[in-house]
């Protein structure tokens, strides 16, 4: 009997770009855009293999899912689902630990020297006429940063850390980084480990590329943006919860650090009334960093395989 997949969130990894075709060497598909927290169950029914990327997978879902073998998570983090709960039902639960390493890396590039140049400020000034009505030749609307010579903190120093740290060399910044696992320190001139408060201290820009965990959620607070520069920025394409979001709002709204750039939030879609969102010299872009065209190729590639190791009986990426 063939097996039933169903996809229960597939519009972000694939707006129509892309192609599932491959999933049907394994079974019938069925793919939803979107599917409610609360209708998981309902939409996964008689499954024998699921593919999600964000939807909640809770315990009492997949109790409801008798039929099920395996959950393939179409991404890197899988705390949608209750690992454990899978276990004891004998499900296998997968991830895909790599595919938006290039992109994330120059996503962080993109925030900050859009927090350096102003660049989109400048251009929207040009076709206001505002540079028209001018009479200097060179019109500026803000002060511009270069960025040779500045020291970079990279909290988290993994596989987008490290892609981060190799660009910041090639502009000739400085990078100090932080790490559980300080090892393998790689041969830029310059570069040293530090702990994160000392690295909050001295970073002209700060980072953030560590997983979400009890001892990350809300390492940006009061407390440590208190230590940092007031000329410096704060970059985050990690998880939103790393950040207490009006902790840092009020930073921004108070001069305390001079700009900030997060790629997602706490809570996504955000809350209308989100200060960070609002904040003085704050870019918020809508968790999009990971969404090239080419590292979404990569994901859904990683996940067919994931599938395809698991039907030949040597399931990889466990987690």
């Amino acid at each position: 009997m063939p097996a039933k997949i169903v996809v229960l969130d597939g519009y972000c990894i694939n707006p129509g770009d892309l192609s599932w075709h491959a999933l049907k060497a394994f079974g019938s598909v069925t793919v939803f855009d979107r599917t409610a927290a609360d209708q998981a169950a309902l939409c996964a029914s008689g499954a024998t293999i699921l593919l999600a990327s964000k939807t909640p997978l809770p315990a009492d879902a997949l109790a409801q899912l008798p039929t099920l073998r395996y959950i393939g998570v179409i991404g890197t983090g899988y705390n949608n689902v209750d690992v454990e709960a899978a276990r004891r039902q004998g499900v296998t639960v997968t991830n895909v630990p790599t595919y938006g390493t290039a992109s994330v890396a120059q996503f962080v590039f993109a925030l900050l020297l859009e927090l350096c140049n102003n660049v989109k400020l400048h251009a929207m000034a040009v076709q206001a006429g505002e540079w028209s009505s001018s009479p200097d030749w060179s019109f500026s609307k803000a002060p511009l940063m270069e960025l040779a010579g500045k020291v970079i903190g990279i909290v988290g120093f993994g596989r987008i850390g490290r892609q981060t740290a190799r660009i910041a060399d090639a502009f000739d910044m400085r990078v100090i980084a932080t790490d559980v696992q300080q090892v393998d320190s790689p041969p830029y001139s310059g570069f040293r480990w530090a702990s994160f408060e000392k690295l909050l201290r001295e970073s002209d820009v700060v980072s953030l590329h560590s997983p979400l965990s009890p001892e990350t959620r809300g390492m940006i607070n009061a407390r440590t943006l208190a230590l940092m520069k007031p000329s410096a920025f704060l970059i985050n394409t990690s998880r939103g919860q790393l950040v207490v979001e009006q902790d840092l709002a009020d930073a921004l709204i108070t001069g305390r650090i001079a700009g900030a750039a997060v790629d997602g939030l706490s809570t996504e879609p955000p809350a209308e009334n989100n200060t960070l969102v609002s904040a003085r010299n704050c870019l918020v872009t809508p968790h999009i960093a990971w969404a090239t065209r080419e590292a979404r190729a990569r994901l859904l590639d990683g996940a067919i395989q994931n599938l395809a190791a698991f039907v030949a009986g040597s399931p990889r990426n466990v987690v």
